[in-house]
């Protein structure tokens, strides 16, 4: 294996409690409650997509305009929230392991749906470590399609099957295996049952891991 890629909300910094906050304050203006369990099915998912579930659970029909008005508003109070991120917000165990990985040589890229994916890993200070960025504002296929990690692997110049995926969603995971690469899943193994390999969490985590 020569590269790593990581997904980063639920990977590298926990931020699904503020995409939560954003949705459940929309939900509640559109007159429906948003729960914890519908925010599930958001995971891994885009922004235009995460919009599109909510309206669904909702049953709310809106037109393009209304749409495009949420979705952004959405955005703008996410942001907000996420502006407040420090370095000490960073997963335990996973400054360390990208340390060590930036050490041994292996490339390092960012896989994400997030179209924030920038804004946050500067205010986590972890710019530097990574080789490639690919986020949101650089593909317009969701996962589980293997867009953004084929073209994480072709920015770093590596063949995706010399690649390793690191997902804390199912459909991440899925996205990892769409692109022939391995994938270690960053959760539940009951969960996450069709990645390679499955840890719960990057503390004193070997990188024997990426070959076993």
């Amino acid at each position: 294996m020569k590269a790593v890629i990581f997904d980063l909300d639920g990977v590298i910094v926990d931020t699904a409690k503020y995409h939560y906050l954003a949705w459940s304050n929309l939900a509640n203006e559109l007159g429906f409650t948003f729960t914890e369990q519908d925010n599930e099915l958001l995971k891994g998912v885009s922004r235009v997509r995460s919009l599109e579930i909510l309206l669904e659970i909702g049953n709310i029909t809106l037109s393009q305009e209304d749409f495009d008005k949420y979705a952004a508003k959405k955005n703008d109070e996410y942001v907000k929230l996420i502006s407040e991120l420090t370095p000490e917000d960073i997963l335990p165990g996973v400054k360390d392991f990208i340390t060590r990985l930036k050490k041994s040589g292996y490339l390092i890229s960012l896989g994400s749906a997030s179209k924030n994916a920038v804004f946050i890993l500067k205010h986590l200070e972890l710019t530097p470590y990574f080789d490639s960025i690919v986020d949101g504002t650089h593909v317009s296929k969701a996962k589980p399609d293997p867009e953004v990690f084929l073209t994480a692997a072709k920015n770093l110049g590596i063949d995706p099957k010399e690649c390793v995926v690191f997902e804390d969603a199912v459909a991440g995971v899925e996205a990892g295996k769409n692109a022939s690469m391995r994938v270690i899943g960053v959760g539940e193994a009951d969960v996450l049952s069709n990645a390679d390999h499955v840890i719960s969490t990057f503390e004193n985590l070997s990188l024997d891991v990426l070959e076993a």
